[in-house]
């Protein structure tokens, strides 16, 4: 069963709606004990990086999700939950992630702020770093859906994907059982359910 962390902040429902579409079993919850029970987690997270971490602090469930990646169970971190994970983020000042991928999450350095709008909204291609399970099912330049303003920094040991958007986009990450992705696969079509299906099947 995929536990879907449940702190306030997330596009749950999709989420939920999505993994139900490829016949996987889940749940959304704000219990600790159902993401103990868990046979994998994932953390969504959409909006702001400071109100997100200090809602999912004080749910206590940051301490849950730390204790059950520690015991190499799956994690899987969709947009904002994806910065989560990282060391710290720089949206609006300076704060403390979750520490479980190395890295920073900074603003998108877009060369033409007329050409290459901030957030990036949109469809846009991947290019597929390596040979992940996470991508198993789908192909080089296969498009996804964004919305963002930030991305990973300082994560080129962790990167397993990236976008173009006037310059290089973290677009996932992945560290042993620790996986994420900046776009959405719940709004990316057959190709978001492919990724999600490689999450479940793990």
């Amino acid at each position: 069963m995929i536990a879907i962390v449940d702190y306030g902040v997330g596009n749950l429902f999709s989420l939920k709606s999505s993994l139900a579409r490829i016949g996987a079993d889940c749940c959304v919850t704000g219990d600790a004990a159902v993401l103990e029970n868990a046979d994998k987690i994932l953390l969504p997270g959409v909006g702001a990086f400071r109100d997100a971490i200090q809602k999912l602090r004080a749910t206590g469930l940051d301490e849950t999700v730390l204790r059950q990646t520690e015991k190499g169970k799956p994690l899987l971190g969709v947009c904002l939950g994806m910065q989560l994970l990282f060391d710290k983020s720089f949206e609006y000042g300076e704060y403390e992630g979750l520490g479980l991928i190395r890295g920073t999450i900074e603003p998108i350095p877009v060369p033409d702020p007329v050409r290459y709008k901030i957030p990036q909204m949109g469809w846009n291609s991947l290019h597929l770093i390596g040979d992940h399970p996470l991508f198993r099912f789908i192909r080089e330049g296969d498009y996804v859906y964004f919305v963002h303003s930030y991305h990973g920094c300082h994560c080129e040991e962790s990167t397993i994907a990236t976008t173009e958007y006037g310059v290089p986009v973290t677009a996932a990450v992945a560290r042993d059982n620790v996986w994420a992705t900046q776009f959405h696969p719940e709004k990316s079509g057959n190709v978001g359910l492919a990724i999600l299906r490689a999450f479940a099947e793990n």
